[in-house]
Parts: structure tokens; C-alpha cells; sequence
């Protein structure tokens, strides 16, 4: 029974994965801070801030249903500031991939929860 947005298991994986990129960060080169470090983190946090917004909302199914897509537009963002990071060097690809691969899941789980909340 999901009795919070917290017993979404989208938003457990969302939530961890926003703090797996928060400390991969930290590693970046210090000139990247304002910039790529602060965007990464600002969309990947934004996934699960969206899906628990959206919660508080639920009983207007159109206004969850468009937390629910702002948070895939920040899956989606995520996953262009991880590609940049990849390509400046900042990660490697046994790094980048499991990352992008959890995106990948976290997009599609969004999108059934979308599709069927009711």
C-alpha cells in the first residue's frame, strides 16, 4: 500500500541516485562548481523533488500528471549534464554508464506511473 511518496519506489531510486551523483561531484574540478556541478545536481535533485510535490497534489490527477512530467524533463536533463561529464573527462564510462542506465529505468518508471495513475 503507498500510503507517501516515500513508498514510491520511483522516488526511492530517484532520491538515491540524486545522492550517488551529489558525491561523484564532488570530485569535479573546481571550475566546474557554478556551472556543470551545480546544474547536475539542481536537475537530478529536481526528479524526486517534482515526484514529491506532485504527490502533495495528487487529488488534481492533471497537476501530479505534470509533476510527474517535469520530472522526466529533469531525468532527461540529467542525463545531457552526465554526457557532458563524460565527454570533459570528469567520468569515466564504468561510471557513467550505471548512472545513465538508472536514469534510463527511472524515465520509463515515470512514464508507466504516468500512463496508469488513476
Amino acid at each position: 500500500m503507498i500510503k507517501s511518496y516515500k513508498d514510491l519506489e520511483v522516488y526511492k531510486r530517484s532520491f538515491n541516485l540524486a545522492m550517488e551523483i551529489f558525491w561523484l561531484t564532488r570530485d569535479f574540478p573546481k571550475e566546474e562548481v557554478y556551472s556543470l556541478t551545480s546544474q547536475i545536481n539542481r536537475s537530478s535533485r529536481s526528479i524526486s523533488a517534482n515526484i514529491s510535490e506532485g504527490w502533495a497534489k495528487r487529488i488534481y490527477e492533471p497537476v501530479f500528471k505534470q509533476h510527474l512530467i517535469h520530472a522526466l524533463g529533469s531525468c532527461s536533463e540529467t542525463e545531457n549534464w552526465l554526457a557532458f561529464a563524460l565527454e570533459c573527462k570528469y567520468l569515466d564510462q564504468s561510471i557513467y554508464n550505471p548512472i545513465n542506465n538508472e536514469l534510463d529505468q527511472i524515465g520509463k518508471m515515470l512514464n508507466k506511473l504516468h500512463q496508469n495513475w488513476k
